[in-house]
């Protein structure tokens, strides 16, 4: 069975969008995207710098007074948190 040329170029266009769908953003759009690591990549780095994850449960409060202590922190909530605990236990 033949095809009219209006399906066929509509089956053109499916392929072209299936490509465009399937292609990755352009560098210029995302300009430095490729400096995310994924997570797989980022756990072999906190390994090798000796982190090990450690997870509890916080009151709400505590959390938010943490949080916002962290915003002016170097190193975030987890240096912060490493810092407390090292002063608890010290």
């Amino acid at each position: 069975m033949t095809m009219k040329k209006f399906d066929l170029t509509k089956n053109l266009a499916h392929k072209i969008e299936g490509r465009m769908k399937g292609a990755g953003v352009p560098d210029r759009f995302a300009q430095g995207a490729n400096a995310v690591v994924d997570k797989r990549e980022q756990r072999r780095l906190d390994a090798a710098a000796g982190l090990v994850p450690f997870a509890c449960k916080l009151p709400a409060d505590l959390v938010r007074r943490l949080n916002e202590r962290a915003a002016t922190t170097e190193g975030g909530v987890n240096a912060l948190v490493a810092q407390a605990i090292e002063k608890g236990l010290g």
